[in-house]
């Protein structure tokens, strides 16, 4: 199977968010640096080229998946499409994603005080008075993108910023080349690496807690003498008797011995 290098840009959001300014404006850089670009307005296609005016859910759905399939053979033919469509199912677009492969969802976001006053047709202030029962984002939901690729607020950016944040992704995922995202936005593109993981501090060697034996010695000497029991000090000797002392005794036991002779 031959690979293509063509691939969709499939600008999601609500009516007046600014998605067919955008989608003119990348068309025009794709064509400045000689890439094949196709842009598909559903508003402008819409009546003329899908048949299709209805507002019911399932009007719409065959409606976007019409401008799908548009999508996908223009990608297959080496062709870079922009979809500009609301297409307010979140099931439709995947499935256009599945089906395209190659496929970079932008959603388009701008909060709805702003969409009323870029609103000229009075749409949006008919909706909320109950007048459009099929309006999407106010009497009909819309399915926020939860795996867009890009987020762009056009309420908050130019175009231009809104448009360098696209460029940049694709030549993250590998759509475009840096020398291309460079030549289309006028400044240095770089695709995204991915954080390096940290290396593990080298831990420090450990200092050993063992002492030198003589060290350890004399802080344990101190303790030694603390804790063993002191010594008794000896009895004192008896003193030996004085001759006088000893006549004296002699003669005492004498005269016991003749009291008792007498006795």
């Amino acid at each position: 199977m031959v690979q293509t290098t063509g691939f969709t840009i499939w600008l999601t959001g609500m009516r007046g968010a600014g998605k067919s300014t955008l989608a003119a404006y990348l068309g025009g850089r794709f064509q400045a640096i000689g890439r094949l670009a196709e842009i598909l307005d559903h508003d402008e296609l819409a009546s003329a080229l899908l048949d299709s005016t209805g507002d019911t859910k399932e009007e719409k759905d065959v409606s976007v998946s019409r401008l799908g399939l548009i999508a996908k053979l223009l990608t297959r033919n080496n062709c870079v499409a922009i979809a500009a469509a609301v297409s307010p199912h979140r099931d439709i677009r995947d499935k256009i994603r599945r089906e395209i492969a190659r496929f970079v969802e932008v959603y388009v976001d701008c909060p709805t005080e702003k969409l009323i006053e870029r609103d000229t047709e009075g749409l949006y202030k008919k909706a909320l008075a109950g007048d459009l029962p099929n309006f999407t984002g106010v009497t009909e939901p819309y399915d926020t993108p939860q795996h867009a690729e890009v987020t762009v607020h056009t309420d908050q950016e130019a175009v231009e910023a809104s448009a360098e944040k696209i460029v940049q992704s694709l030549v993250s995922i590998g759509y475009l080349t840096p020398d291309e995202g460079k030549l289309m936005t006028g400044k240095r593109i770089r695709p995204a690496t991915s954080p390096k993981p940290k290396r593990p501090k080298a831990r420090a060697p450990e200092k050993s807690k063992r002492r030198a034996p003589a060290a350890k010695a004399r802080r344990s000497a101190p303790k030694a003498r603390r804790s063993a029991p002191k010594a008794r000090r000896p009895a004192p000797k008896a003193r030996r008797a004085t001759p006088k002392a000893r006549r004296a005794k002699r003669e005492a036991s004498r005269k016991s011995a003749k009291r008792a002779r007498r006795a």
